[in-house]
């Protein structure tokens, strides 16, 4: 089933193709819109009025705060140092440790980025497309490039637009 019945979500998300989704144990809030092909993990916690775009993977570990935007083809990753083995026996998930995520509200992180774990993306930041984000990004801020290196704020962009 591809949204699990252990998914707390609001009545008013909206889920553009049910079948082709990938979603459990998580909880999403109130007019939040997901794409197809979206993966959201156990223990996830999507805020109200964000949009998960296409093709996004979003592990355990990551909290979404209200009115974020995840681009296309977003990755979050919640292990920085993964194995598949462990004095060579597969790893379960007693061995190693989830790294939260934290993306702040009103942030925007373009298509194609890839956030490590231990991250907060601050309150209104933007996160150029293509980028890795490997610290923190303070609240306003723009990233770009790999690594993610703070470039401008985006309220002077704003301004620029008006």
């Amino acid at each position: 089933m591809p949204i699990g019945a252990d998914v707390n979500i609001a009545d008013s998300v909206n889920i553009s193709h049910p079948d082709l989704v990938n979603i459990y144990g998580c909880t999403i809030h109130s007019e939040t819109k997901i794409g197809p092909f979206v993966e959201i993990q156990k223990d996830v916690v999507i805020g109200a009025r964000c949009k998960i775009s296409s093709h996004s993977f979003i592990c355990e570990g990551v909290t979404i705060e209200d009115e974020v935007f995840v681009g296309h083809g977003v990755i979050f990753i919640n292990d920085p140092y993964p194995r598949a083995t462990k004095d060579g026996h597969l790893k379960t998930s007693k061995d190693w440790q989830v790294i939260p995520t934290v993306v702040k509200r009103g942030a925007s992180i373009g298509s194609g980025a890839v956030v490590m774990c231990g991250v907060t993306i601050g309150e209104s930041a933007t996160v150029g497309a293509g980028a890795v984000v490997t610290h923190d990004v303070p609240d306003h801020a723009l990233v770009v490039g790999v690594p993610a290196k703070i470039v401008g704020d985006v309220r002077d962009k704003e301004l620029e637009k008006s």
